[in-house]
């Protein structure tokens, strides 16, 4: 393989997918220019399904405008864009208890809040890149206090409903790993020893609990103290969701300047995790797999959704930057080769969703309250300084 060939190309194709593609497809049609925020439930030519406004997407598109806009280009109206979701989510979108909601009404009417904390972390990133992005020190502050309020929401007992009741206690990976990209986004706008402190108290759990070599897996739910549970439940892997955690390992790792036990933590996980999730009959990621090799429950256990793929390209990438292993580019060849033969739309802007497990389409629509602008634009925002970066090295 010519490397730097190989680099050079993708590093295009990156910038100009998200330019000419994936930008503009929610600009025109996501952006709420009369309410302010993003819709995300939009059909394949980019009709407007649902007025639904998911809060997620409103930390999510107001974080991905606003990381373009430092990492792409300067473009004003992506900044504006970022500073519309910001504006909304500040105006509609906290209930008076401080925890927010997960759906809301167009114009910003509550309809549902949920148990975790996921909104409050789009929503700090969002203000974390959009202070960088703006100058304004105003908003890393906001970012570092809804973080403040994330911890006390997690420690404090009884503010949120567990998942399970006192008979079957547990911890998620979930809200494990989200916090260690949480706090390095904050981090990346205001350097406070909380983000540190919890980035590290993350990893350690995430290395001491959920990683369990007897199953050469990374689990979604173990015990209190990592004891493995012998359910459905307790022997999920979710391979998507682990290799998304290996970047977000290899990237504090790539901040302690390529701590050396950081990089092999992040990459066991992606060796695994690639092991259970690739498909050696169809290609892509899978969905679900079960530590046991039993059947799992759920109805998409082997379907390729659009989120897991993205983030193998960038684990990849990653893994290849920290190590100089070409089978981390071999790896970034075979999942890349097949996510750009299957989920671009030839026809209309955006990418697909959602795959049967031979890759044919699930169903059409670019959006929903789940899908929107977030995994597939930050895959190529961040492949695209990856591979400048491994470039310039």
């Amino acid at each position: 393989m010519d490397v730097k060939q190989y680099l050079t190309e993708w590093s295009e194709c990156y910038r100009k997918d998200f330019v000419e593609n994936i930008m503009p497809f929610w600009m025109k049609n996501g952006l709420d220019r009369k309410h302010g925020g993003v819709y995300t439930c939009l059909d394949r030519d980019g009709t407007l399904m649902d007025t639904t406004k998911s809060v997620w997407f409103q930390g999510r598109f107001g974080f991905i405008a606003a990381y373009a806009y430092n990492n792409i280009e300067q473009n004003p109206e992506w900044l504006a864009a970022s500073k519309s979701c910001i504006d909304f989510i500040e105006a509609h979108c906290f209930d008076t208890d401080g925890h927010m909601f997960f759906e809301v009404m167009e114009d910003g009417t509550p309809l549902r809040k949920r148990r975790y904390v996921f909104s409050e972390g789009f929503a700090a990133i969002a203000m974390s890149e959009y202070s960088i992005a703006s100058g304004d020190k105003t908003y890393a502050q906001k970012a570092l206090d809804l973080f403040n309020r994330i911890m006390y929401m997690l420690n404090t007992p009884g503010f949120l409903a567990p998942k399970y009741l006192d008979t079957m206690k547990s911890q998620g990976h979930s809200i494990t790993m989200i916090l260690v990209n949480t706090a390095a986004r904050i981090r990346a706008a205001i350097d406070d020893p909380v983000l540190t402190e919890q980035i590290d108290r993350s990893i350690k759990a995430l290395r001491e609990n959920f990683m369990h070599p007897e199953f050469k897996a990374l689990l979604e739910m173990v015990g209190p103290n990592g004891e493995f549970i012998d359910n459905i439940n307790g022997r999920l892997i979710n391979p998507g969701h682990c290799i998304e955690t290996a970047w977000f390992i290899l990237e504090e790792a790539k901040y302690r300047n390529w701590d050396k036990d950081l990089v092999e933590m992040a990459t066991t996980i992606l060796d695994w995790s690639w092991d259970w999730g690739w498909d050696e009959q169809y290609g892509g990621i899978i969905n679900f797999r079960d530590c046991k090799g039993f059947p799992q429950q759920d109805y998409s256990q082997d379907m390729k959704f659009w989120w897991p793929q993205c983030e193998t390209i960038i684990a990849a990438l990653y893994a290849y930057q920290a190590t100089g292993d070409e089978k981390y580019l071999e790896m970034h060849k075979k999942i890349s080769d097949w996510t750009y033969a299957h989920f671009p739309d030839k026809e209309y802007p955006e990418w697909y969703g959602y795959l049967h497990r031979d890759g044919t389409v699930a169903q059409p629509a670019k959006g929903n309250i789940f899908k929107g602008p977030f995994h597939i634009p930050r895959m190529m925002i961040r492949c695209h300084t990856l591979c400048k970066e491994i470039l310039g090295q």
